[in-house]
């Protein structure tokens, strides 16, 4: 019972990182814009990070949760596992925050739990194809969010030519609050699931591997207990702010301007709505850097500070064989005592 505890409890403080590492994608642009001051802004990231628990348990449901919790087999799955490679993500995050690194949550905590598992039991505990199936948006999440973001920039371009440029000006700045808005709402969608989805999965093992009943029989039957929790945690930990990922985000990779902001956010938070849907989980912060990018290339390709994307990259591609082997050290080192 005191593992299980250990594993839910460093589970949202998982979540809560993720809240204040990831905040820089939802106000990055307002921040830097100046709509909002920073204090403001995530005050009106974590309210739309909470309002998303409400759309999922009401209309989009958890599909995304399921898929974490399947990225392990039910039959390998143990409390030792999960304990091992949320630490793993944990120690990961923290990193990545320090250093300024908008990496992956989702990936570090999916590469978490499958290092782990491979660690006790081999590559036959992993389901292959769904690992396979959230990796491969590493790659095509920032380019769905380019994509997208470029259309919208040449749409409104083409719409407002004819107004009067500091008038435009305003009415983006407004507008901002929306589309930020929007993007938070997505966030909250996709990454509280997948704290979900790892609770969900130790609570399956603590009743079929330990014998402990806190009411879930099947790892698809999520408690509403851990998805209030789950959100509440993201949200929280958005209020903290992200202050380092911050910068990066709002000005490392191009200058952005209010309208340029809308149409990043807004198409970050198409590119979650579409992958909630399918019931893919992708990271945010892969999400809305290729929208900015994507803004950014429509004035110019030499706006993008390519070499700060060229960085950010390599770190999106080490963070799941990374976290991996950081888990499946974990779980040698302290497996077998946990």
């Amino acid at each position: 019972m005191t593992l299980l505890i250990t594993v839910i409890a460093l589970a949202l403080i998982f979540d809560f990182i993720n809240g204040f590492h990831d905040a820089a994608n939802s106000i990055a642009t307002i921040v830097s814009t100046k709509v909002l001051t920073p204090f403001k802004a995530v005050l009106w990231a974590a309210a739309f990070n909470f309002v998303a628990f409400f759309i999922a348990k009401y209309f989009s449901g958890f599909g995304i949760a399921n898929t974490v919790s399947k990225a392990v087999l039910e039959q390998y799955i143990t409390l030792p596992i999960i304990f091992s490679g949320i630490v793993a993500a944990i120690m990961w995050n923290l990193a990545t925050w320090w250093l300024g690194i908008p990496s992956s949550s989702s990936h570090t905590l999916i590469g978490g739990f499958a290092g782990a598992a491979i660690a006790a039991s081999g590559f036959g505990a992993i389901k292959a194809d769904v690992i396979v199936k959230i990796a491969s948006f590493i790659v095509l999440a920032p380019l769905i969010g380019m994509l997208i973001s470029t259309l919208i920039t040449i749409m409104i371009l083409y719409i407002f030519k004819k107004v009067n440029p500091h008038k435009a000006n305003q009415w983006f700045k407004k507008l901002q609050l929306v589309s930020s808005g929007l993007f938070s709402i997505g966030h909250g969608l996709n990454d509280s699931q997948k704290v979900m989805g790892i609770i969900a999965a130790a609570l399956y093992a603590a009743y079929h591997k330990n014998g402990i009943d806190m009411g879930i029989h099947d790892i698809k039957n999520i408690p509403d207990w851990v998805a209030f929790a789950c959100f509440a945690a993201i949200s929280v930990g958005t209020m903290s702010g992200g202050w380092r990922i911050i910068k990066t985000m709002g000005s490392r990779i191009t200058k952005v301007t209010p309208l340029e902001g809308v149409a990043a956010e807004t198409a970050g938070a198409i590119t979650l709505y579409i992958t909630e849907i399918l019931k893919i989980p992708v990271s945010t912060t892969h999400t809305i850097t290729g929208s900015i990018i994507g803004v950014g290339a429509v004035k110019r390709l030499s706006a993008v500070r390519w070499g700060v994307t060229r960085s950010l990259m390599v770190a999106w591609i080490l963070t799941i064989p990374v976290s991996a082997a950081l888990a499946a050290l974990i779980y040698f080192l302290f497996g077998a005592m946990v």
